[in-house]
Order: structure tokens, then sequence, then C-alpha cells
């Protein structure tokens, strides 16, 4: 199976560190993931995440570096999702493919769907506060086929943003399901008025 992710993007360690997660029962594998997702949702708490998985380590009667190193690979999972907009059944087919087995694969996939939407205005927040927005298009869509039966007729809405980097422009696509881009626009209509209430402070 082709990967959707860049293979170039993953160490030569990733399959073994895929494979490794296998090792982990549910439960562990499950807070493994519950801190991954912390961090990425608060990319600023980088010494909270090394903390956290120095202490699982601990619990658990590993070493941390290892662990560390581990957790390194998985990150590369959504960092490169995000970039390539990539649905919660690609992310599971590049974790199957990566190594890692059905069941985790699947709950990873699950908690991409569940924290899409923040992610993305996350990420898309960070880039439009380094880069100017010159023009956005959208259309909406239905899903007409798909191998999964209950979501054909699914409403879906396609981003395009264009920023400007330096001298340049560059194409930012995202597409979203209905209930991903109400959160959405909840999550950016939430940080426009923090932006409001914190302009109005300092003017």
């Amino acid at each position: 199976m082709q990967l959707h992710l860049t293979k170039d993007g993953f160490p030569d360690s990733a399959s073994t560190d895929f494979q490794n997660l296998n090792k982990f029962n549910e439960q562990q594998f499950f807070r493994l993931i519950e801190i991954l997702f912390q961090f990425l949702l608060e990319p600023k708490e980088s010494e909270r995440f090394m903390q956290q998985l120095n202490e699982f380590a601990g619990e658990h009667g590993m070493s941390a570096g290892p662990l560390r190193n581990l957790m390194k690979s998985v990150l590369l999972v959504p960092q490169g999702a995000l970039k390539k907009n990539l649905t919660t059944e690609q992310i599971r087919e590049d974790l199957v493919t990566l190594g890692l087995n059905e069941d985790k694969a699947g709950h990873f996939s699950q908690q991409w769907g569940e924290h899409f939407a923040e992610l993305s205005r996350l990420t898309l927040g960070q880039t439009l506060m380094v880069n100017q927005l010159v023009d956005m298009e959208w259309k909406f869509g239905v899903t007409a086929g798909t191998s999964e039966i209950q979501k054909v007729g699914n409403i879906f809405l396609q981003l395009k943003l264009v920023v400007r980097k330096g001298n340049s422009t560059e194409n930012i696509h995202m597409e979203l399901t209905l209930p991903q881009f109400y959160n959405f626009l909840h999550e950016m209509e939430r940080a426009k008025s923090s932006m409001e209430c914190f302009n109005s402070i300092f003017v």
C-alpha cells in the first residue's frame, strides 16, 4: 500500500518505531496518544510534553530516551497530515502501512478526526500570524461515491487560502466535513473575539 504521507519525511527507524508501538497494551497506547494530542493542541508546552513522557517511562519501567525518539516519529504523522490535508481513513491506512496494528491505527485516526478542526485552526492561525492572507476560495460538495457507504451523501467544504510568504505566494488547501467546518468556524470566531479583546486593551 502506498503512503499518502511522504516517505522521505520519516527517519529510517520509523517502521521499527511504529512496530514498537504495538508492544504497548491498549491502556498504555491510549495514554501515549492522549499525551501526543495534548501537545499538538498546546505546542508551546514542549517542556510538559517531555515531562509527561519521562513520567510515563518511569511508571512502566522504560528508558525515557527511546520513548522520546519513538514519539518524535509518531509526531511526524499528524504534522504531515495537516500539510497534506489527509482524511481519517488515509491516516489509518498510512499507520497500518508503517507497521501499526489495525486497532491502534483506528484509535489514532479517530482521535485525529475529533481534533482535526482545532488543529487546522491552530495551523492556520500560526500561518496567518507570519504570512499575509491574499485570497480565499471555497466550495461545497457532496460525496457521491466512497468505499465507506455511510459517507455517501455527506456534505463537505473545500477551502483554498492564498498566503504571501516573502516575495511569493503559497496555496493552502483544506477539506472539512460540515460538522468540522462549523467547529472550525466556531474556533475562528473565538480567536477573532480574543484578538479584538486583546487589541481593545492596548488601544
